[in-house]
């Protein structure tokens, strides 16, 4: 049977502005549930992200259903987890923990969340040559994403070389050889520019939070043979979505994937389904824009 009343909550790094605490008890307010969502913050506590294994001890002690995961922990807490759904086992990054009869088990809606708001947002996207920026816990989630979208190669670059590499070689162990490949900054310029025949650029950096502002890359490497897709939503309209806008590209806020993550960790956490048409309304409403069926998202 059901229960009607959860606690549940978000570690991560500087996340007073997240907006999961009330897209999740909104959906539950409805649903008629008591819904307490609280943000564990590692910078206000003065823990380094190492330490999100403690956290995850307490909240489980402490009688939690669930946590949502967030920069920069998706990846450090798997090793103090008690096993993984398969999605988040092939990623190596989790957003969601279920406590589950005494054990931690991590799930991924990350990827649910981007496929959902991509295929809404830039339904007709090309998606033969796709860059992405980011090789982190969110960039493994939106690579694998895209792929199984249908992209016909991803190639990942990162400020850490080395991590752009791994993410390639475990998506091509995942989707298959030639389905990605990794390169360095330097070569941004020859993937993006025009003759380099790239469909779209996913920015997956912190780059553009409000603790991180300004853009991931050179403005003159925007083109409007590019769509940009971003996944920072706060602000909503990143330094990156600004400019590629201006200079004629196709875009879409991270705004989208916040909300459909949510949603499919609200029915993790619950065993409920949400709606997530609602949930995308207040997410609008709570970000003061528009309802809108552009690319924006």
């Amino acid at each position: 049977m059901a229960k009607d009343a959860y606690l549940v909550g978000l570690i991560g790094a500087g996340i007073g502005p997240s907006l999961s605490p009330a897209l999740h008890q909104r959906e539950a307010d409805r649903q008629g549930l008591r819904y307490l969502y609280r943000l564990l913050d590692i910078d206000l506590l003065g823990r380094a992200p190492e330490a999100v294994g403690d956290l995850v001890r307490a909240a489980r002690d402490l009688g939690y259903d669930g946590l949502n995961i967030t920069h920069p922990c998706k990846q450090l807490v798997i090793d103090h987890l008690d096993a993984l759904d398969p999605l988040a086992e092939a990623l190596g990054a989790v957003n969601t923990v279920v406590f589950d009869d005494g054990r931690a088990v991590g799930h991924n809606t990350d990827v649910t969340g981007f496929a959902a708001s991509f295929a809404r947002g830039l339904p007709d996207a090309p998606l033969e040559r796709v860059v992405q920026l980011g090789a982190g816990g969110a960039g493994a989630a939106v690579a694998h994403a895209v792929l199984t979208l249908g992209a016909g190669r991803v190639t990942v670059v990162d400020a850490l070389p080395g991590r752009a590499a791994a993410l390639a070689d475990s998506l091509v162990r995942n989707f298959g050889p030639g389905r990605a490949g990794a390169a360095t900054v330097d070569r941004l310029p020859a993937l993006l520019g025009e003759a380099g025949g790239c469909g779209g650029l996913v920015h997956a950096t912190p780059t553009g939070m409000a603790a991180h502002p300004g853009l991931p890359l050179s403005a003159e490497l925007l083109h409007p043979g590019l769509w940009v897709a971003e996944v920072v939503y706060r602000p909503l309209r990143t330094e990156l979505l600004r400019v590629a806008h201006a200079r004629g590209c196709a875009v879409l806020s991270g705004g989208g994937m916040a909300v459909f993550q949510a949603a499919d960790a609200f029915r993790l956490f619950t065993g409920r389904e949400p709606d997530s048409g609602r949930m995308l309304a207040d997410f609008e409403e709570l970000v003061g824009v528009e309802r809108s069926g552009s690319a924006a998202g």
